[in-house]
């Protein structure tokens, strides 16, 4: 390799390197051996736990959980997708293995889109560490968003694909567009993708306008041609996740409800109250610059220095016993319910966006400017309800997702983006030194006054109470130790934003005047970068989160509950009321629970739990085969028997034809559910041979055998008989058979399934066997063939042009 060529790899390398090891230092105990404790894993851990152990057990794959709220698909519960070959490729860039490895992408990813966008090399690294170190993917990293962050990684050399072909370096654009847009769908995280294509709708736009002047339009128009290709190969890689995911989505709580109560709260996917239900704070969004502007986190340790503590010193209280208070305490007072951290993206970054403002020209800046306005008001949600509602209702799919707050990741992106597209002009002298030393005025006057205004009036801005204040049942001293202890942390934390400010600012005018070399430069605002984000992610990831692997392998342990149910070998339901069990998937991980953790559970389901299960309603419970409710006793969790369960399956005496989703939930809870079955006339062409009073004492139906696909039962009836089923209707793959020969199934009682059985002696089955399977599967090996083809030609292609070029 000759020295020209290592010098042009060198800044690349180092980039690798540096990454990879700011990622491992940050997640140290890792190289220990040891694995982060995630929240949301362990959730995931307990609802897939059966599929995991089915697979094992006989090698196939449950495409349905029955674990989880009675029964749902399981296309995002763990399934995975053989056809989608791009995986394999997403394993190969996490070589780091988890956490590490997703901030280390994170980087990687972000120093490409730097690069592709013009910018020095070595500037661009600092630009990838500012991304990959803001303080909210730690956040989520650490509540065990791991779907989240893997697609918040490949958005960033998505978009470095897009801007590639529409500048018309086609062949390059074309394979990392495809080959990136495929591991972001591979990451099963459709809410962080969409977000991302706001960017790329706001930069396009922004390129066009661009080639309008240019008199380039043909040659745009050929790089919208190959983003054409290459969605459309990254989609046929994950045809399969993409058509269950939209599929089941509109049987989901994204979909469109049948009920027609509430409707002013209605959309065509998330109810409002739900989808904005955590909403950021208009002030809060300073905390983008100051991050314990409103408390940081609804569960900090403040330490021994906190004014709570030394106030509980000062009465007394024994040290460990304040150590312990303190450690927990619910520094956040903003408007959203709770919170994990703030989103702060580093005050370095928020002053370079301001200084990208002022000196950055064209229409990129007002691009990158606009959409992060928007995503900053969009956040907002309940506190700016026009504009949500009209998204909301007007939008498309914007319904579809929940925690508005979470778009602020469009300004994660833009406003380091736009950042460091102004140092650009800095490093390669584009920028005028009178220019810069106006911008470097402007830019510290209004962050930095920013960040003194906070630092010195904070404290009387606000009056730091949180609306759970009141409910703790705190004295009224220690509440007031908590406010001052609120209000000290906002003031430090403006004096802090404030310096780092200061430090950027200052190495920028040196930079400029010739004090400091680009090296130099470089190196105090690569420094500064990471010694602020470092600082701030620490207080939301502690190495204590890090625990041996056969805890986070299995993270539940069973009580004298579980194991006293679990030897029960009939086939039943649970209900935990020791949990929230519509929100905790622990119960899952050892029986089939009524409950569950999941933002995609079925519609009809999350109706019943609202209109029944929550108020703890026996009708419904039996319905489910609630054999057994968990409940809090003195030496722990009890298991009760509930002896009225209706059991796996039952013959219905009779029947009430309902004629819409209103009155048959409303009937549900005036009927015996064992005799009576509620069910819509849309399925009345079922029922031509029912005859209400065919029953006969020797008539016996009974369950046979389970497994998460398949569920079988034998039954003898003298006439024909209407049997219910305690199992969630679901016909986009449910196919029923009698004696092995196909039978129509319908709809009772709001979620479950029923059949007309003939009279005679016969063996019925359910088996679970979505027929867009094998056809999803098919499309997913030829799309990922053509796109590892396509890559391996435009490899060869690049290499026999530069050969070519140097003969």
């Amino acid at each position: 390799m000759s020295r020209t060529t290592l010098n042009r790899f060198l800044p690349h390398i180092a980039a690798v390197l540096i990454y990879a090891g700011v990622a491992l230092a940050f997640f140290y105990p890792q190289l220990q051996g040891k694995q982060l404790s995630q929240h949301d894993i362990d959730m995931w851990r307990g609802s897939a736990q059966e599929n995991l152990d089915f697979k094992a057990q006989t090698g196939e794959q449950s495409l349905w959980c029955g674990t989880m709220f009675s029964g749902m698909p399981a296309y995002l519960v763990g399934v995975v997708y053989p056809g989608s070959l791009i995986r394999y490729v997403h394993r190969a860039l996490h070589f780091l293995q988890r956490p590490a490895s997703f901030i280390f992408v994170a980087m990687l990813g972000f120093y490409l889109l730097l690069l592709v966008m013009g910018l020095n090399p070595w500037l661009a690294m600092v630009g990838g560490l500012a991304y990959g170190l803001s303080t909210y993917f730690f956040i989520i990293i650490g509540a065990g968003h791991n779907a989240k962050m893997i697609a918040v990684a490949y958005v960033p050399p998505t978009i470095a694909g897009m801007v590639l072909a529409l500048r018309g370096k086609l062949l390059a654009g074309l394979v990392t567009f495809a080959i990136a847009l495929s591991l972001n769908i591979v990451a099963s995280h459709p809410q962080i993708s969409y977000y991302g294509l706001f960017v790329m709708a706001a930069m396009a736009i922004a390129m066009f306008y661009n080639a309008l002047r240019e008199k380039t339009v043909p040659m745009f128009m050929k790089g919208v041609g190959v983003l054409a290709v290459g969605t459309i190969l990254a989609v046929g890689t994950n045809f399969s996740r993409l058509w269950f995911t939209y599929d089941s989505g509109k049987d989901s709580i994204r979909g469109r409800s049948e009920l027609t109560t509430d409707s002013h709260n209605r959309t065509s996917g998330l109810d409002k109250d739900y989808a904005l239900q955590w909403s950021y704070g208009k002030m809060e969004t300073f905390n983008l610059l100051i991050p314990n502007l409103m408390g940081g986190s609804s569960s900090m340790d403040m330490g021994t220095k906190s004014h709570t503590y030394q106030f509980l010193r000062s009465k007394g209280v024994p040290n460990n016993q304040c150590l312990a208070f303190v450690s927990s305490m619910p520094t956040y007072w903003g408007p959203q319910p709770m919170t994990s951290g703030p989103v702060y993206i580093g005050a370095i970054v928020v002053f370079l966006f301001v200084l990208g403002l002022i000196l950055v020209k064209g229409a990129m800046k007002w691009a990158l400017a606009a959409v992060s306005l928007l995503s900053l008001m969009l956040a907002w949600g309940n506190n700016l309800l026009p504009l949500s509602n009209f998204f909301l209702d007007y939008f498309p799919a914007y319904n579809k997702f929940r925690t508005v707050s979470m778009i602020l990741y469009v300004a994660e992106i833009t406003m380091p983006l736009l950042g460091f597209m102004a140092l650009k002009g800095v490093i390669d002298g584009t920028t005028t030194k009178q220019q810069l030393i106006h911008a470097l005025k402007w830019a510290l006057g209004i962050v930095g006054g920013v960040c003194l205004l906070f630092g010195l009036f904070g404290g009387t801005m606000f009056n730091f109470e949180a609306s759970y204040d009141a409910s703790m049942g705190l004295p009224a001293e220690i509440l007031d130790a908590l406010r001052t202890d609120r209000r000290a942390m906002l003031r430090t934390d403006a004096f802090r934003s404030l310096a780092f400010v200061a430090i950027a600012a200052g190495a920028i005018y040196a930079f400029v005047v010739n004090k400091l070399k680009q090296t130099h430069f470089v190196a105090v605002l690569c420094i500064a970068v990471l010694v602020d984000l470092w600082a701030v992610n620490k207080r939301y990831m502690s190495n204590d989160q890090f625990v041996s692997p056969t805890k986070v392998d299995q993270p539940f342990v069973a009580s004298a509950a579980d194991k006293q149910i679990m030897a029960d070998k009939s086939y039943f339901r649970v209900f935990n009321l020791t949990v929230s069990p519509f929100n905790d998937a622990s119960t899952s991980y050892f029986h089939h629970s009524i409950g569950g953790y999941h933002g995609a559970k079925l519609r009809r389901y999350q109706e019943l739990i609202d209109q029944y299960l929550s108020k703890f309603d026996r009708g419904t419970l039996n319905m489910l085969n609630t054999k057994y409710i968990i409940q809090r006793g003195e030496q722990g969790p009890m298991a009760q028997i509930n002896p009225e369960a209706n059991g796996p399956v039952w013959f219905a005496d009779s029947l009430v034809m309902v004629s819409s989703a209103d009155e048959e939930l409303a009937q549900l809870g005036q009927i015996n559910t064992k005799t009576t079955a509620v069910v819509d006339e849309r399925f009345a062409q079922h029922l031509a041979s029912f005859t209400k009073g065919a029953a006969s004492p020797a008539d016996t139906i009974a369950f046979e055998s389970y497994a998460p696909n398949r569920v079988s039962y034998t039954y003898r009836s003298q006439n024909a008989r209407l049997a219910v089923f305690s199992e969630i209707y679901y016909p986009k793959g449910w196919q029923a058979r009698i004696d092995g020969q196909p039978a129509e199934h319908f709809r009772a009682n709001y979620v479950l399934r029923a059949m007309i059985l003939p009279a005679g002696e016969h063996k019925v089955e359910f088996n679970f066997e979505p027929s867009m399977w094998n056809i999803g599967l098919t499309i997913d090996y030829a799309s990922s063939i053509a796109i590892f083809l396509l890559t391996i030609g435009s490899v060869a292609y690049a290499v026999i042009k530069h050969r070519k070029s140097e003969a």
